[in-house]
């Protein structure tokens, strides 16, 4: 079974994404019965493309078609006439789009396959983003809407908010995110007993991900170190100084960083699922975030940790944890028991392949 993914944007959760399910993919025997080709975009800021060698190209077969995140006319018409191209000499048998620009131009491709089976996983819709005008948003919702009413395909939800926006729009089901178990090695209990409090985040320092937010709050808790792991172009604004800026780290680095954290802060505009959030609840923290769309799908108000409207909500949230142990224990082990009944990524990715298999 041959399937094509298409992608806009290979970066943040979406890469991840796709590192996952090839470290899937080669741990059972579908890397046997499976062939699987990548066709991303080559011009997006994020995109690593010594790591996506290492990393991906042992899975996928990777190739380049240029697409642009914003609507460009010409730019949209030769994508999708170069990803017809492509299809034709693949030949699929399912063809997964990711993110909304690639579901938009790979459906209207894929009208000339009809026996082709399609997916779509928005890993966050564009009108939900808070860094465009009320125009454009709506202008979006209507391009999904009407999409999806000419060209078809099931959407593949990764979280339970886009799954209710996927139903108001067309088929749809849902298929979390997931992560992998993560073992660290525990301190012993004078280690953890003598530890700093430390609030900490991970991502790129951009507008979706609100910095000046995540600074404000910093400001008011002078007597803790706030981490943010990471960098991006509105670093500059992390202007207080108790926050420490790390730069881009390895994968080890992160998780043993993220595992010193007392708390995880998520200052999010928007999100799809986010799998920062995801793997801070596998290493049992604390989260207080956004109450916004990704982050309210991870976090339980009251339960692993705490969902805020506006800075004085989250100066409350962290005096409660920061101030009981209890507290602490409580939401670490409703964070682990969320991640292993919702978020686990082997049993989800199995959810997974057996939608591919049902439609071929």
């Amino acid at each position: 079974m041959k399937i094509l993914h298409i992608t806009e944007s290979l970066g943040g959760g979406v890469y991840t994404y796709f590192k996952d399910l090839g470290d899937f993919i080669t741990s059972k025997t579908h890397n046997k019965t499976l062939e699987n080709i990548l066709i991303y975009s080559p011009n997006r800021k994020e995109l690593n493309k010594q790591k996506l060698q290492k990393e991906l190209s042992l899975v996928y077969t990777l190739k380049v078609v240029k697409m642009t995140r914003e609507i460009s006319p010409i730019i949209d018409l030769i994508a999708i006439y170069k990803l017809i191209k492509e299809i034709k000499e693949i030949k699929p048998d399912i063809i997964h789009l990711h993110s909304s620009k690639a579901g938009v131009l790979g459906r209207i491709a894929s009208i000339l396959f009809p026996k082709v089976k399609v997916f779509y996983t928005p890993h966050g819709y564009a009108f939900t983003r808070e860094d465009i005008s009320k125009f454009k948003k709506k202008l979006y919702w209507n391009i999904e809407k009407y999409v999806t009413k000419i060209f078809g395909g099931t959407t593949i939800a990764c979280g339970d908010t886009e799954y209710e926006y996927a139903l108001n729009i067309g088929p749809a089901v849902l298929v979390r995110n997931g992560v992998k178990p993560i073992t660290i090695k525990n301190e012993d209990k004078d280690e953890l007993e003598d530890r700093e409090v430390l609030i900490g985040t991970i991502g790129r320092i951009s507008a979706q991900k609100n910095p000046k937010l995540f600074n404000e709050i910093a400001r008011h808790f002078p007597d803790i170190k706030f981490i943010w792991i990471g960098d991006g172009e509105l670093k500059n604004s992390l202007t207080s100084r108790n926050i420490t800026v790390t730069g881009w780290l390895d994968r080890r680095e992160v998780l043993k960083m993220t595992n010193s954290f007392t708390i995880y802060l998520q200052t999010s505009l928007w999100e799809g699922l986010p799998f920062t959030i995801l793997e801070a609840m596998s290493l049992g923290k604390p989260i207080v975030a956004t109450n916004v769309i990704g982050n309210k799908d991870a976090v339980s108000n009251g339960y692993n940790g705490y969902l805020c409207n506006d800075c004085i909500q989250f100066r409350e949230a962290i005096n409660k944890i920061i101030e009981s142990e209890d507290l602490q224990n409580q939401f670490s082990n409703n964070s682990l028991v969320r991640i292993n009944d919702d978020f686990n990524l082997e049993s989800n990715f199995k959810t997974l392949f057996n939608i591919y298999i049902s439609h071929t």
